[in-house]
């Protein structure tokens, strides 16, 4: 069951061209502009990313690094956005709601996965970008893989049909609900809200705006086996929503040092109960919009054996 919710391996983009993308401003409100040249930002997104890796596989974690030298694609950092990968051997690949963001979708990253791991099949919803229909992959939802739920806010980057769709093919309930922040503005992503572990979850019922609904999404959190920590709308800006259980050597949650800082400690007491934190320096990443969450690709694949000639 562990491995079922917290992989044990991941897919990373290493950035040569990062920066704050300015056609997803408009709806993530999570983005910052970064006051400083953008020789600088690039420069110190790579040192964060290369950072993060080093302090992942020291921990025990597969990572599989792939470069991208594209100015074209600022936002590629995030790659959980654009394909997923399932137990029994499935990936799927999902449409993208920027256009420039459609660039990202890589080819080699599925060739990688299909050499090391067992695939069954890759789900290719991406054509239905021509129809402007978006669904964006584990950012748009959050995917409980052991109580079969994808937990998914409404917005432009998650398509209710599409949605429908991927939970059929896939064997998820869906579980759709709207989120506004602090401010009144729509949640863009479901991952920065929650994230669910073996054990718990991490999610801010607050800025879920219908009582009923909020109340039910609580339910199937406990009814799960998971303890729920809510989280305030402070903390959702700070990306304390935006982690990803792992195992290493044993389990983790991988989390910014951000998110960190701003859980409380009782809050970090119930998270260590069933996996010790393990934080990671991105503050320049993060003002594109995305945290350490959306800088990891989970492979919940088995992974091949290798034969020796």
């Amino acid at each position: 069951m562990t491995l079922l919710q917290a992989p044990s391996a991941v897919v990373m983009i290493r950035p040569h061209h990062f920066c704050s993308n300015p056609e997803t401003r408009d709806d993530n409100a999570f983005q910052t502009l970064a006051d400083q040249t953008a020789e600088v930002t690039s420069a110190q997104a790579l040192a964060e990313f290369d950072g993060a890796v080093e302090t992942l596989r020291a921990a025990g974690v597969t990572v599989h690094v792939f470069d991208d030298t594209s100015r074209d694609t600022p936002d590629s950092v995030f790659p959980n956005n654009w394909f997923s990968t399932h137990a029994g051997g499935h990936v799927a690949v999902y449409p993208m709601y920027a256009p420039n963001r459609r660039k990202e979708r890589r080819w080699d990253v599925i060739e990688l996965l299909k050499r090391d791991y067992r695939v069954q099949d890759v789900i290719d919803y991406s054509g239905l970008e021509q129809d402007n229909l978006a669904l964006e992959g584990t950012g748009a939802m959050v995917l409980d893989h052991i109580g079969r739920i994808a937990y998914t806010v409404k917005s432009n980057r998650a398509d209710p049909v599409l949605l429908e769709r991927f939970c059929t093919h896939f064997n998820f309930e869906p579980m759709v609900f709207e989120a506004k922040d602090a401010a009144g503005r729509d949640v863009y992503h479901t991952n920065v809200l929650m994230g669910i572990g073996t054990d718990y979850a991490l999610i801010c019922l607050e800025m879920i705006t219908d009582p009923a609904r909020r109340a039910e999404v609580k339910q199937r959190l406990e009814e799960t086996g998971r303890t729920v920590i809510d989280l305030t709308p402070e903390q959702i800006a700070g990306f304390a929503g935006n982690a990803l259980e792992l195992k290493g050597r044993k389990r983790l949650l991988a989390l910014s040092a951000r998110a960190a800082e701003v859980l409380r400690p009782d809050q970090i007491a119930l998270i260590e109960q069933s996996a010790t934190l393990l934080p990671l320096n991105i503050p320049t990443i993060e003002t594109a919009g995305g945290s350490v969450r959306c800088m990891l690709a989970g492979i919940h694949l088995s992974t091949r054996e290798r034969t020796v000639s």
